[in-house]
């Protein structure tokens, strides 16, 4: 049987369930991992462009929303969408001049000094600065969509398994939203 062949018996099957009132049973069959999954590709669908303009304003294009942010959320965020493949935050020190300039460009009325000291308690790893960053860039997505949605624009978790030799994990945190959705206005 062809997938739409398939899908159209599934939607059949799927509306006698619930006009018999089982959608216990409708829910048993698809499995809760699987409800996830499909819940998470309906998210998808609705995401909107964030555009990011020249005086680092935050927009989702699509929902006419601004996310608030504190210049360091957006110098952490913008770390966070130029690195697609993630990064492990014990590793943050590496990115120390690159979060540095995001941080200068975001923030142009505070003095190098504060910028400086700011940077170091991010890239700290013994500190829970990062951490905090982070959740607060969370709550301000969270603040305009549904968890589903969010989950794209957040810094959130990804491990990786490698196996050489031996089995270690790298602990990345990435930002999921497709990057062709991500429009920055370049200053002129």
């Amino acid at each position: 049987m062809p997938p739409e062949e398939a899908a159209v018996e599934v939607r059949r099957l799927a509306e006698r369930l619930v006009a018999a009132d089982r959608k216990d049973l409708l829910l048993h069959a698809i499995g809760v991992p699987l409800l996830e999954e499909l819940r998470i590709e309906a998210a998808r669908g609705k995401l909107s462009r964030l555009v990011i303009t020249r005086d680092y304003r935050f927009i989702l294009e699509d929902y006419q929303q601004e996310v608030e942010l504190q210049p360091v959320h957006k110098a952490v965020y913008l770390l966070f969408l130029a690195h697609p493949e993630g990064i492990e935050f014990k590793r943050l020190a590496d990115y120390r001049e690159e979060l540095k300039g995001y941080y200068m460009q975001t923030a142009k009325l505070l003095d190098k000094e504060k910028i400086e000291d700011g940077v170091n308690h991010l890239v700290d790893p013994l500190d829970n600065a990062i951490n905090e960053k982070c959740s607060r860039i969370k709550k301000a997505f969270l603040e305009l969509m549904d968890e589903y949605r969010a989950s794209y624009y957040i810094i959130s978790s990804h491990t990786q398994k490698h196996i050489a030799g031996r089995i270690w994990y790298e602990r990345l945190k990435v930002i999921t939203l497709p990057r062709e959705l991500v429009i920055m206005r370049s200053e002129k």
